[in-house]
């Protein structure tokens, strides 16, 4: 079999596609790498081997860029988030709803205006150090592109400025060679793919599957405009009857609120991600993949990894704090639920997109190693009883802005196999 592809970047790449297409005698609207898969298609690319010199730089190669079916096998590349140019939220009833009463004010007063300067300094310090650390562990850092989050947009249902591009974890999940670009559901991060287009089209080229989900109109219906958030014991009642501020008017998730283990694929409906939108995901990825829906004890589920987090074969971190309401069917499958230390994060750190919680926000190198918190030292001993060394990083500040370890990365690569944990 013979495999071709285009020259990365712009026209050139799609002036390949076309010229190559047309001498199949196949329409480019069909997938170019099926195009060069016939006998007869060979036979044509080597029949024009000075066109093919000019416009094509090489074969693809044998393992996709990307491939990724777990937390925890080995990890050989991963993008890190940008905290460059993070943009304080509009103060929207979906992200009231996510945040804590204690912060409204400060969304009320900065809502569309750049984070404090001195802590995005910081902030910015601490994740080039984490990228510093993961490639010293011998892990390939890819990172989005900066862009300027602060510029207001207006679409035919609703107008905001952005946010950031600080949490890939969010906006991609890669399951097997896919790679796939979530709606969201903040009106603030219609546009945070646009960070992440560069490397998206690299890694197609490259052979990835690249999929985007149907893209919501964010319209005032997708939201209860109405929500009754006063309380944290309002909101336990309401996730507890499967109320969130996110209606099923139309598809929306996050992509963290994912998360995988082989085969079997966890998520919550939480404030961010309704039932169509894990309908979709279950479609989507059809017969090789069973999506569970669980739930926990939580007044404002939004991203399952600071809640439920998955770090081996059978092994998880239970947040104590939030149960799970289908416990019982991970100790019945023979997992070992971990439930880990409460946090060390003083209560004067500002977390104004997040909880302490972030301590268990971890990321795994291997099965072996995990990137955690420097300063969470319990956390540390209950991984070193596990047998797990410990990579400590100082990322607090960077916490403030929405997100651990598991959130500022998305992993694009890990050497394994796509395996079932989960009976």
């Amino acid at each position: 079999m013979l495999r071709v592809r285009c020259l990365r970047g712009g026209s050139r790449g799609a002036e390949a596609a076309h010229l190559i297409g047309a001498m199949l005698g196949r329409s480019v609207t069909g997938w170019v790498q099926r195009a060069f898969q016939s006998s007869s298609s060979a036979a044509a690319v080597q029949s024009h081997a000075a066109v093919e010199e000019e416009h094509v730089t090489g074969l693809v190669p044998q393992d996709c860029p990307v491939s990724c079916f777990n937390e925890w096998d080995p990890l050989e590349e991963v993008i890190v988030g940008r905290a460059e140019n993070a943009n304080v939220p509009p103060f929207t009833v979906e992200v009231k709803a996510n945040t804590y009463e204690k912060n409204w004010p400060f969304f009320q007063k900065y809502g569309g205006q750049p984070f404090p300067a001195d802590h995005l300094k910081k902030a910015h310090a601490e994740i080039e150090e984490m990228c510093n650390i993961l490639r010293h562990e011998g892990v390939n850092v890819r990172r989005p592109e900066p862009i300027d989050w602060s510029m207001n947009y207006t679409t035919p249902d609703f107008s905001s400025s952005g946010l950031y591009a600080a949490m890939p974890r969010d906006i991609l999940l890669v399951v097997g060679n896919e790679i796939i670009e979530a709606p969201m559901a903040w009106r603030s991060r219609f546009f945070e793919y646009r960070a992440y287009r560069p490397l998206m089209k690299e890694y197609f080229s490259k052979g990835a599957k690249w999929t985007t989900a149907p893209k919501p109109t964010m319209s005032d219906e997708l939201y209860d405009q109405d929500y009754p958030i006063r309380t944290v014991e309002d909101r336990h009642k309401l996730a507890a009857q499967g109320k969130f501020v996110t209606t099923e008017f139309e598809p929306c998730f996050d992509a963290a609120d994912f998360i995988r283990a082989g085969t079997d694929i966890f998520v919550q409906r939480s404030q961010v991600t309704n039932y169509m939108g894990i309908e979709w995901m279950r479609r989507h990825l059809g017969s090789d993949y069973k999506i569970h829906i669980i739930s926990f004890k939580d007044p404002n589920p939004m991203h399952i990894d600071a809640t439920f987090n998955i770090i081996g074969p059978g092994l998880v971190l239970s947040n104590p704090d939030r149960p799970c309401h289908q416990i019982e069917m991970f100790k019945k499958a023979g997992w070992n639920v971990v439930k880990p230390p409460t946090p060390l994060m003083p209560d004067d750190h500002p977390l104004w997109m997040s909880s302490k919680w972030l301590s268990m926000n971890v990321l795994m190198l291997d099965e072996k190693r995990v990137m955690v918190d420097k300063h969470e030292t319990t956390i540390q001993k209950m991984f070193e009883n596990l047998g797990i060394k410990t990579i400590k990083v100082n990322i607090r500040h960077a916490n403030s802005l929405g997100g651990g370890f598991h959130c500022w990365t998305t992993d694009v690569r890990r050497r394994g196999t796509l395996q079932s944990y989960f009976h």
